[in-house]
């Protein structure tokens, strides 16, 4: 999936010989990749360091010689859907993929709160980078490319218009932080935030908030925490946006109207709930396919 020179990027597994585009990303979803007993695939432990502590965090290192594209995968609020299923797939596809756990949240220390979660996402592709730069690594820190879904799907916008060396984002059911909680009444968001971390229930997910304290921090970035906001520094890099019947797609929406008609932007809708319960392959297969439209740009 990624036709860069071998030796510096990495080789696809299944785009070698007669296998179709669309076949690689079949295959992707449905066959283990050809074992490679000298770079094999791995899963390691990472701790990325971020905010005077270390994140909890996962490297799914694709197997094969050479650098190879790398996807940083965030999860939402609180990260009950922690996306696993695209991961291992995107790893079959030929590409490493990196997860974290944001400060506070499932066994991180630190106290969680959407500041922290951008800040760490920003800590996270550093990591990447300085990561990327030593030498012998199997990451290329030339292809990077950010994934984020819900709460996640937000921060990825924000991560990726900050950093030009993102080469592409791909934003999933992302929440506008500014027009889904902000805009809302106190009270309001208050009880949307608790249904989303589930401290009434008893749930012990995230560590040093409360669903009081995210309302209020929401309210007060409101207007700053809204995806129009970063079009202008989206507009020139391949942007894929899933939506689904969850209530945020006129988030999304509103960044493509605000990119206009000169941005790179891809679309697709799902007829599922926020966490695509029952669209997981067709997911999959959406991200598949526009990581393979994107390759060529990654190599310039």
């Amino acid at each position: 999936m990624y036709p860069c020179d071998p030796a510096r990027k990495g080789a696809s597994h299944f785009s070698e010989g007669a296998v179709s585009s669309e076949r690689s990303v079949e295959y992707a979803l449905t066959r283990d990749p050809p074992i490679d007993a000298s770079f094999p695939a791995e899963t390691l432990a990472q701790a990325i360091p971020s905010g005077g502590v270390n994140l909890n965090a996962l490297l799914y290192t694709a197997a094969g010689a050479g650098r190879h594209p790398t996807v940083l995968l965030l999860h939402g609020l609180p990260g009950n859907e922690q996306n696993v299923d695209l991961a291992q797939s995107m790893r079959r596809a030929g590409w490493n993929v990196l997860t974290c756990h944001y400060r506070g949240s499932w066994g991180s220390p630190g106290a969680f709160s959407f500041a922290h979660c951008i800040e760490d996402a920003e800590a996270t592709f550093d990591w990447l980078r300085r990561e990327g730069a030593i030498a012998g690594s199997r990451i290329d820190p030339e292809a990077l490319v950010v994934i984020g879904h819900s709460m996640g799907g937000f921060i990825a916008g924000h991560v990726a218009a900050r950093y030009r060396s993102i080469r592409a984002a791909a934003l999933i059911s992302a929440a506008d932080l500014g027009s889904a909680f902000g805009d809302l009444p106190n009270n309001r968001a208050v009880a949307v935030m608790d249904d989303n971390v589930g401290t009434s229930m008893g749930l012990h997910i995230l560590s040093g908030t409360s669903p009081q304290a995210l309302a209020a921090e929401v309210a007060s970035n409101a207007d700053r925490w809204r995806l129009p906001n970063f079009a202008g520094d989206l507009a020139g890099r391949p942007l894929l946006l899933c939506t689904s019947d969850d209530g945020f797609t006129s988030g999304s929406d509103a960044l493509v109207s605000a990119i206009g008609a000169a941005g790179k932007v891809s679309q697709a809708h799902f007829t599922t709930d926020h966490s695509y319960s029952d669209h997981r392959i067709s997911l999959q297969r959406e991200v598949l396919r526009w990581l393979r439209e994107i390759q060529n740009y990654l190599c310039v």
